[in-house]
Formats: structure tokens, C-alpha cells, sequence
């Protein structure tokens, strides 16, 4: 076992020295912090990841305390990237941790989807900005795995992991798939979604969609063990 990683040895057992080894090297951007992305951070992090890029342009609000890791009632104000950032650092103080308190777009990305990366989560709510950041990984030939839509549902069994193509019932996954396809793109892209139908919320909150913890974390989790799966059993 590694002594100098002790929190980690119990996931060793699960994936060896080499395993453990190629987690150390690796480097995975997670674009978009809220509920789904705060979740994958976690279980990156807290599974040996070396690297870690953190994009989100928002601050941390009272509305997320209900589905958001680092969304507490001392944090409120704060940026998700720097406060998931101290989280990381007192989860392991070992991992390199790049912040970009900023939106994820045309004029950012270039600086933000760097060579050396692994793998991209994107758990960006924006539409035009999923789709630019999903193109912008295929051409520069970064693995992405993305999420589509988890909000106004309640039913986790109905969460699944596939390719883009496969994707039925989701709102989200249907507009990604028109706007793939208008460029070129059918299939191949990883994606988290749930084939549960939309729940229509009880009461209108100016356009807000409802969300309970556990849809986005599941999602979340599912995002990043794609991933450490990917990492682990490579070559």
C-alpha cells in the first residue's frame, strides 16, 4: 500500500498500484459547478486524481444549500471554484487544483481546455455553451463525458450513461443531439441522462426548475466514475 497516501488505500484494493498510479498523473477539467459538477469533484478528488480544473463563473447562493456540495450557510457569497477548491485542499492537500472563476465560452476556452488534459466533465447549464465546449473537446481531441438535463425529476433508477444517440424522453439531450447533428456529429460523445419524464413543478417560481440532491449527485458520480474507470484501465 502506499504510505503516503493512506486515505486512499482502500480504493487501492479496488485498483492496484498501477491503477493508483495513473490517478496520481491524471488531469480532468469539470466545467460548471453546481449539483451535478460540485458531486463529480467530490469523488475525483477523493479518488486520487492528480489534477483538477475547476470552471464556474457563479457565487455561491442560498438556493444552492439543497443540492450543491460546497453550498453552506458560511459559503454563501463565496466563488463554487474557490470554494470547492478549499474542500479539495483539506480532502488532499496533494492535488493540484487550477481555478477559472469564470463563464466557459469562446474567449476562455482556449486558455481553460489545455493539452495536458485527461478528460472534460461538462455540467453546464447554458446550452450554446454545452454544445461549443463539447465540439471544442472533439476537435482537440479531449475525451468529454457531459450531462444532460437532471432537473424536475425525482425517480434515480431512471438515470442512465450512454452515447448521445441513445438518448430518449430528455429535453436537453434533444436539443444537444439537433445541434450535434447541424454540425457533422452523431454519436460518440458520452453523456449521463434520465429517461424519467420532466416533472411539471406544483407551483410556477419565476421559471426556476425544482431539484432534489440526490438526481444531480447521482449524476454526478456516474460522470466521474466513467472517468476513473477510463483512467484506471487504460493501456
Amino acid at each position: 500500500m502506499d504510505q503516503d497516501a493512506p486515505h486512499l488505500q482502500r480504493l487501492q484494493l479496488l485498483a492496484g498500484p498501477r491503477g493508483m498510479d495513473k490517478l496520481k498523473k491524471a488531469a480532468v477539467a469539470v466545467i460548471g459547478l453546481g449539483g451535478v459538477g460540485s458531486h463529480a469533484v467530490e469523488a475525483l478528488a477523493r479518488s486520487g486524481v492528480g489534477r483538477l480544473v475547476l470552471v464556474d463563473m457563479d457565487r455561491i447562493e442560498i438556493s444552492n444549500i439543497n443540492r450543491q456540495l460546497p453550498a453552506l450557510t458560511s459559503t454563501i457569497g463565496k466563488y463554487k471554484t474557490e470554494a470547492i477548491a478549499r474542500r479539495i485542499h483539506e480532502i488532499d492537500p496533494s492535488i493540484q487544483v487550477s481555478e477559472f472563476a469564470c463563464r466557459f465560452e469562446p474567449a476562455s476556452s482556449e486558455e481553460i481546455l489545455s493539452p495536458d488534459l485527461d478528460y472534460v466533465i461538462d455540467a453546464i447549464d447554458s446550452l450554446p455553451d454545452k454544445i461549443h465546449l463539447i465540439v471544442s473537446c472533439l476537435e482537440k481531441g479531449i475525451p468529454v463525458v457531459s450531462s444532460m438535463g437532471m432537473a424536475n425529476r425525482l425517480d434515480p433508477s431512471m438515470i442512465r450513461i450512454g452515447d448521445i444517440k441513445e438518448t430518449h424522453v430528455c429535453p436537453v439531450a434533444r436539443i444537444v443531439r439537433k445541434e450535434l447533428r447541424s454540425r457533422g456529429i452523431d454519436s460518440g460523445i458520452k453523456v449521463v441522462y434520465s429517461i424519467e419524464k420532466p416533472v411539471k413543478p406544483w407551483e410556477d417560481k419565476q421559471g426556476s426548475l425544482g431539484s432534489i440532491i440526490y438526481l444531480p449527485g447521482i449524476a454526478g458520480y456516474l460522470l466521474a466514475s466513467f472517468i476513473i474507470e477510463g483512467i484506471t484501465r487504460a493501456g
